[in-house]
């Protein structure tokens, strides 16, 4: 039954249990003291305290009693009121320690009974008895004093003196009765504490007993097979005895080690498929790295044929270029030619136009002369028929007619030179137009020429771009495959390692006996 009962409910039973103990113990310690205590207490504040209340009373009492005799003896002496004052001081202060007497608790009821009856005594000694000598003491009569004494009965005060004596008997044998009870009480609780304690050791015994054999013995078992896995040996049998914490420690382990032999057997097959895919791994990348070389080496051909065409292309754009510019230039300075030409013609047409200006001045100027001829003639006739007197407006008429044929004469001169240039202006200007057709002309066929020589250029550059752009594919190719060889070589090396890595898992494995028969 206890194969089935959990490591932990064990535990927990037997710490419960023996906190259990542990309680009652601490319980039955706890109330053995505070009874202790309370016999202790009762003693002392009730027992003792009315011992000393009664004996104190009863002293007090005596000795009161004692001063009175004394004064009887001698009542002439001059102590008297002085041995007086002792006296009923003495009286007072045992009854207080009587009132504080009745006032304890009692023992039971006879010494409650008894108490009531001293108590009657005590005031009967009083009244009867020391009142009487007071007052005797008080008329300072020997005579009657010694005379009281002597009528006072000796059995009032034997009385309540025994009595007191009778309650001290009382305190006492209840005082031993008490220490019976404790020391009783006492052997009972060392009896249950020894057996206590008995107990308590009898559960912790067969607690270690319990969790040894639950614990214990499947820790020494669980050690030897981990002690035979850590050896390599896969194959001894894994007992489980009990379904608690250990026996599924056991099961674990029992299923551990099933899982050990199939991942080993795993790796072992593993290992072994490894060694031979490495080895076919190793022999495909040589081939492959031979054939990769031989790529290589043709891409590196091919790369150096399309540097060259590049280098060629890369010439003929800058020709076309450098020729784009020189078509360029010449349509700019064949625009500028043509510009200059209208620029002639304007002013040739300028200067037509300004001939034509001249002409009318010149026309205007011959008018001129004319009118001033025909004003000398005049002047010559009127100077003719002055005679002596007109001869000098003659001789000034005459210049004047000689100045006016002259300025006719220089200006049909001029008109004629006019005429001939202007003649000769609309013949440039002619001309100049016929040039500006034929720079248009020249001008259209360079323009033509320009946008062919662009189209040129841009295809050029174009086809340039396009075979640099070539070159650096064929150039990567032959950097990818330089890096394909050198990770060829890699794998290669890679594929060596992991097959010796293989063997030497194969043989790490190689120590663990998976089966008898193996």
């Amino acid at each position: 039954m206890t194969k089935n009962v959990s490591i932990r409910a064990r535990l927990a039973l037997a710490m419960g249990f023996l906190a259990a103990l542990l309680i009652i113990g601490g319980l039955m310690g706890v109330m053995g003291v505070l009874m202790s205590n309370g016999d202790v207490k009762q003693l002392y504040a009730s027992r003792l305290a009315s011992s000393e209340a009664l004996s104190q009373s009863n002293v007090a009492l005596s000795r009161a009693r004692l001063w009175l005799y004394r004064i009887a003896l001698d009542p002439a002496s001059p102590e008297v009121e002085q041995e007086t004052q002792t006296a009923r001081d003495l009286l007072s202060t045992s009854k207080k320690a009587w009132d504080a007497y009745r006032k304890l608790p009692f023992s039971g009821p006879e010494e409650a009974q008894r108490a009531t009856d001293v108590n009657s005594k005590f005031d009967a000694f009083v009244a009867n008895g020391l009142d009487l000598m007071f007052g005797a003491i008080a008329t300072h009569d020997a005579t009657q004093i010694l005379k009281v004494w002597k009528d006072l009965p000796p059995s009032l005060f034997i009385d309540v003196s025994d009595g007191m004596d009778a309650l001290g008997a009382i305190q006492v044998v209840t005082a031993r009765e008490m220490f019976e009870t404790a020391q009783t009480r006492f052997h009972w609780f060392v009896g249950i504490a020894i057996i206590g304690i008995a107990i308590a050791l009898a559960a912790a015994a067969f607690a270690w007993w319990s969790l040894q054999r639950a614990i214990g013995l499947p820790l020494a078992r669980a050690l030897e097979h981990f002690k035979a896995i850590e050896g390599g040996d896969l194959t001894m049998d894994v007992e489980v005895h009990s379904s608690d914490e250990m026996g599924q420690l056991m099961s674990g382990l029992d299923a551990m080690q099933g899982k050990l032999v199939q991942t080993i057997g795993a790796v072992r097959e593993g290992s072994r498929s490894i060694t031979t895919a490495t080895q076919e791994i190793s022999a495909g990348n040589l081939d492959l790295s031979q054939r990769t070389e031989e790529q290589a080496a043709s891409l590196e051909q091919t790369a150096a044929s399309m540097n060259e065409l590049t280098s060629t292309v890369r010439q003929n754009a800058d020709n076309a270029k450098q020729a784009n510019e020189v078509v360029r230039n010449t349509a700019q300075l064949t625009e500028r030619g043509n510009l200059a030409t209208q620029e002639v013609v304007q002013t040739m047409r300028g200067l037509s136009d300004a001939s034509g200006k001249i002409a009318e001045i010149i026309g205007a100027i011959e008018g001129i002369a004319f009118q001033t001829n025909i004003l000398s003639l005049n002047a010559a006739v009127e100077a003719a028929r002055a005679g002596e007197q007109g001869r000098g407006f003659a001789v000034v008429a005459s210049e004047v007619r000689s100045l006016a044929q002259r300025s006719a004469t220089a200006s049909r001169e001029i008109k004629d030179l006019i005429t001939d240039s202007l003649q000769r202006v609309e013949a440039g200007a002619r001309q100049a137009d016929s040039a500006i057709g034929t720079m248009e002309a020249i001008l259209d066929s360079v323009r033509k020429a320009s946008a062919l020589m662009n189209e040129i250029t841009t295809a050029s550059e174009a086809q340039s771009k396009d075979i640099e752009q070539v070159n650096r594919a064929v150039s990567e190719m032959d950097h990818v495959t330089q890096q394909n060889a050198a990770l060829v070589e890699q794998a290669s090396a890679a594929a060596l390692s992991l097959k010796e890595q293989a063997g030497k898992l194969e043989s790490a494995v190689s120590i663990f006996l998976l089966s008898r028969a193996g």
